[in-house]
Order: structure tokens, then sequence, then C-alpha cells
């Protein structure tokens, strides 16, 4: 496995205090599982400036604060099916921030959101759930072996009509089922 390029502030921490109670930068690179290049710099960085932490880098600035961020996470969650561009427009009309739908797409992609197609939830009426009760009631005391004669099977659900199949639910790994992110 080839070493990492990056530590954690904790693990500068610890590798700046290994460093003072006198272990080698060598060392303090294998235990860390970086090379010693990352260790050598750390200790210089730190006996010029004082600290751990990396330096401010130049390139492009962000277009969203923190909280315009948690604003499009918070958009996307109460509303699953709100498409990219519609975040977009609520942003711009609450903040005044403008920003491109792919902007709002990297920000939900960054907290884990993807856009998926919604599970089709079939819609269980009165009468149906009356015949669900009257067959449980009817079979409540079955044995095993009875059991043993039935195939359970699922069925499939068919469109006639063209769908517009452009329906997406933003939602995290794990979610298919939530509360919202079921189409009905």
């Amino acid at each position: 496995m080839p070493p990492r390029r990056k530590l954690s502030d904790l693990d500068r921490g610890r590798a700046i205090g290994w460093l003072q109670d006198g272990v080698a930068a060598r060392q303090v690179a294998q235990r860390l599982a970086v090379a010693p290049s990352v260790i050598i710099r750390l200790k210089q960085r730190f006996h010029a400036t004082g600290r751990v932490q990396e330096r401010q880098r130049s390139g492009r600035p962000r277009v969203t604060t923190q909280r315009e961020d948690r604003f499009i996470q918070r958009q996307a969650m109460q509303q699953r099916m709100a498409t990219a561009n519609n975040i977009r427009q609520r942003l711009q009309a609450t903040t005044n921030t403008v920003v491109s739908g792919q902007t709002i797409r990297n920000r939900l992609h960054n907290f884990g959101l993807r856009a998926r197609r919604p599970v089709r939830g079939t819609t269980l009426t009165a009468n149906h759930r009356a015949a669900r009760r009257a067959w449980c009631t009817q079979h409540v005391r079955w044995q095993r072996q009875q059991w043993a004669q039935v195939l359970f099977t699922d069925e499939s659900g068919f469109c006639l009509e063209p769908a517009d199949g452009r329906i997406r639910v933003w939602r995290r790994r794990g979610e298919r089922f939530a509360e919202g992110a079921v189409l009905e």
C-alpha cells in the first residue's frame, strides 16, 4: 500500500510530540504510514511557524459559504424530488447568491446525496387492507408443513402510459426506502 500524502491534525500533533520526545523522523513516518519527507516538512514548518495546521492555499474561492451549503442540503432533504435547478433558484431567491446547477449537485454530492430513481410504492386501498387481514386470519394457524407447500413470488408493476422518466430523488446510500424517497 503506498504511503498517505496527507495527515490529519491529530496525526500531525502526534508526530510533533514523538519528534520532541526524540523519536527519529523515519520511525515517525513508519508509525504513521507516510513518507519521511512528509514528517521532515512538518517538522520544518512547526519550527518556522509554531503550528502544525496546513497553510492557506491559493485557488478558486468557493462560491457558497458553509451556511449556504447547509441551506442547499436542507432543501434537498426537505423536498427530495426537487431538481438541482429548483434548489439553485431557491438559493438565489433567499440569499442572492448566483450559482450553477452543477455547483448545487457538487455540494449535494459532498454531503453524500445522489440523484436516484425513486422506489415506486403501491397505494393500498381499504379493500386491499381488508383482503390482507382476511387472508392472515385464515392462515394464522397453519403449520410448518403447510407453509412448505406455498411459493411466494413478487409482483411486477407495469406502466401502460409513458412515464416522465426524469423524476429523481436526492438520497444517501442506504436511504432507498426513507420517507420522502418513495414515490407513491
